[in-house]
């Protein structure tokens, strides 16, 4: 650090979107507008301009294939997901049409009529007051400065370049200036826009460096000679922190990794609590790609596989002899372990134009279940591959956002078809696969009592079901604050979700957020959790904890929970219960001098 640091120390407050703490000189990159050419056309120039604009779009979608798989095969692929959404854009019958019209009606360049097309969506969406759909704006502004470059004859998209290791300090990131970046050199991200959600925090958690984002203005208040420090635990952004900043948290950091250490020392152990009790403790994955890191990091099995990655970002969806290879694969490499095989969950952030047209909360919308039932040749091509997978291996079946009982009934109906047909046809499967429901929304949440009837087991997916419960857009950075997980009704929810299986004598698991945060994750167990599913990072961490765990303990804390009103005192009580798990590990390293 140099004579920069003796400037004013600045604490900046955001949202926690990436764990960690990292601090090194900050790159400012603002986003630079492009030179848009302007000129009339002739009328016989006309039809050559739309095959130049049909050109750029097929080069288009030729760069982000190609960063998609590069990403995929980098990153992973719910990373390389992020992409799809571009993809889509690409295929905005809207979007094209009109700057088409634009080119015939008012005769300008290409160039032209597309930029003032697309800034027009882009305005119009973002003057919407919806948080998901200011947020896709991104997708249209990173794919029409793409189209642009490639109509304008440029190499390629800009990459951000700098010299030796940085903080990355911007109003928002793309995911394309993201993927350009390189990823030695960067040693986190700082934004002024974003949410937990947003893209540069998923791909900031994929290369693992902290990440603030919902900054506002950060990137006005940080310049070139700044030193720039980044929490990713608290949300904290320090600009030129003194020495004794930086000590403290150079403390900081040197505990968190210890700490990681420590916890990895589980992971071949089994989740067996200090009073004996077994835990299931599962992964969360996207596809085969992701099984490997889930068994090294000492996972029992999948609770929850997500489907979708087989029909996004394709002109075609998957047949059942693909979804079945699929399905089988993992299974077989899962293998003495089961797999969670959660059906479609298309819609909300993950639409494919062909089958969905624009609405105005896509969350609470056309999806998952509700997709399914409509499209029912694509659910039953879903659910036979899935079925002759099951003679593979240990395979289960979820559906997602189930409400009601009439849904779960069809939807059982639709399986017991898919079987009759296989039995026709004289294909092996377990004719008694297990059969569960997600319980994301209050409704099912309501009568998971009744739910639990038809089916085998249940999932609460917590992400969805806080969001619901509270009223609270989970990527909406203004209201953040509102999304507690320690919310008594969230608590209570969940408490009645468990206490119904129970009462009906099958399982219940965890797959959202909740499940894998430390805090939380006793919490889940003493109401009556009896597995989580989680993101394969957080498996040595939660396993560590579940081993030193008593869950007797455990079950009284959850009862004392229960009883308790107020948010923070919840809380208080939750973090309290986690230290005292923990404290012979803190206080070796009191001990030890970190």
């Amino acid at each position: 650090m140099s004579e920069e640091t003796n400037r004013e120390e600045v604490v900046l407050q955001g949202i926690a979107a990436s764990p960690g703490v990292s601090h090194g000189p900050g790159f400012v990159f603002l986003q630079k507008e492009l030179e848009i050419p302007l000129y009339k056309l002739d009328e016989n120039q006309k039809e050559s301009e739309i095959k130049r604009f049909e050109a750029a779009l097929l080069q288009t979608r030729s760069q982000i294939t190609a960063i998609r798989n590069e990403v995929s095969g980098k990153l992973g692929e719910e990373e390389a997901q992020i992409f799809d959404a571009h993809l889509l854009v690409l295929e905005d019958n809207a979007l094209i049409e009109e700057t088409i019209n634009e080119i015939k009606q008012a005769g300008y360049n290409i160039e032209y009529c597309f930029h003032s097309v697309s800034r027009r969506f882009i305005e119009a969406f973002d003057s919407l007051d919806d948080e998901y759909i200011k947020e896709r704006v991104t997708d249209i502004r990173d794919v029409a400065k793409r189209v642009l470059h490639n109509l304008m004859g440029h190499s390629g998209v800009s990459s951000i370049a700098f010299d030796g290791a940085r903080i990355i300090v911007s109003e928002d990131l793309t995911p394309s200036d993201t993927a350009s970046l390189d990823r030695d050199r960067v040693l986190g991200f700082v934004t002024d826009a974003g949410s937990r959600t947003s893209h540069t925090v998923i791909m900031a958690r994929s290369l693992g460096v902290p990440a603030v984002v919902g900054l506002h203005d950060v990137s006005k208040k940080t310049s070139a000679k700044d030193y720039v420090l980044v929490d990713g635990y608290d949300g904290v952004v320090i600009i030129n922190p003194t020495e004794e900043t930086l000590f403290r948290y150079g403390q900081l950091k040197e505990e968190r990794q210890s700490l990681q250490k420590i916890f990895e020392t589980s992971i071949s152990l089994p989740a067996r609590s200090s009073d004996g009790e077994e835990i299931m403790l599962m992964a969360n994955i996207g596809g085969i790609e992701d099984c490997e890191p889930a068994i090294t990091n000492g996972a029992t099995g999948v609770g929850l596989f997500r489907t979708e990655s087989l029909f996004i970002q394709r002109d075609v969806f998957p047949s059942e002899e693909e979804q079945f290879k699929a399905y089988r694969a993992v299974a077989q490499k899962m293998s003495p372990h089961g797999v969670v095989i959660r059906t479609l969950d298309l819609g909300g952030d993950k639409q494919i134009s062909a089958f969905f047209e624009e609405e105005e909360n896509p969350f609470m919308g056309f999806r998952a279940i509700r997709f399914c039932l409509k499209h029912t040749d694509i659910f039953k091509d879903q659910l036979r591959a899935i079925l002759r997978a099951s003679a593979f291996g240990k395979i289960k079946l979820m559906y997602p956002m189930i409400g009601s009982i009439h849904e779960l009934e069809q939807a059982n109906q639709l399986l017991e078809e898919a079987k009759s047909e296989l039995k026709k046809r004289k294909v092996a499967f377990n004719n008694d696969i297990e059969v569960g429901s997600m319980i994301e929304i209050p409704s099912a949440a309501m009568i998971a009592d009744l739910l639990a009837d038809h089916c085998s087991f249940f999932s609460i997916g917590t992400n969805d079901l806080i969001q619901y419960l509270l009223a609270v857009d989970r990527v909406n950075d203004r209201i953040a604050h509102l999304y507690e997980p320690n919310h008594p009704a969230v608590i209570r929810t969940i408490g009645k979700i468990t206490a119904a299986a129970k009462n009906k004598h099958i399982k219940v698991g965890v797959c959202g957020e909740m499940a894998a945060d430390p805090i939380y994750a006793p919490l889940l167990l003493g109401l009556g959790a009896d597995s989580l599913s989680v993101a394969t990072s957080s498996l040595p961490e939660i396993k560590y904890l579940v081993r030193r765990m008593n869950m007797q303990e455990a079950r009284k804390m959850a009862d004392d929970v229960l009883r308790l009103t107020d948010p923070r005192s919840i809380f208080q009580t939750l973090e309290d219960f986690y230290l005292t798990q923990l404290e012979e590990v803190f206080n070796t390293k009191k001990k030890s001098g970190s």
